[in-house]
């Protein structure tokens, strides 16, 4: 309907790129408030998950620098500190000094945190699952390939 009106208004434009725009900001507006229903039984947001999940994906020792930390999430110096402090008020990582740098420190997951993430990533990829029921694995894949292809497009130095 809103592009027909702009076609009868606006012969002289192509608005069907609003359809696509609007399609995915109306999707983003569905997705995250059903992201957060998951981190919330988990008492996280997204941005504490983000880093527990990180952590969980380097593998043993779930360990990495808040440099690697930052190079992973793409994040300001200042909002991975604040996020570290967070995490590690609520017994879900810890600082540890780095041996060789007196200035350097490790983070890492306490058992808490592990198994904190390890539940929260089941309820967060069954959550993803049944977002994208809809759609056949197929057409999740094409999906994924396009979306890859925008993104690139807007950060081309990013290729995941």
């Amino acid at each position: 309907m809103i592009l027909s009106q702009w076609h009868q208004e606006r012969p002289d434009i192509d608005p069907s790129p609003m359809a696509i725009t609007g399609r995915l900001a109306r999707v983003v507006g569905h997705i995250n408030p059903r992201l957060q229903q998951v981190f919330n039984q988990f008492n996280l947001n997204p941005g504490e998950f983000d880093v527990l999940a990180t952590l969980r994906r380097s593998g043993k020792p779930h360990t990495l620098t808040p440099n690697q930390l930052l190079q992973s999430l793409m994040l300001t110096s200042g909002a991975m500190t604040n996020r570290i402090d967070r995490l590690e008020q609520k017994g879900l990582v810890a600082r540890s000094p780095d041996p060789n740098d007196r200035r350097g420190v490790y983070v890492s997951l306490t058992d808490a945190g592990l198994q904190l993430i390890d539940d929260a990533v089941v309820a967060h990829t069954d959550n993803l699952h049944k977002m994208l029921s809809p759609l056949s694995q197929a057409q999740q894949d094409q999906l994924s390939g396009l979306l890859k292809t925008l993104l690139h497009h807007f950060e081309p130095e990013n290729m995941d």
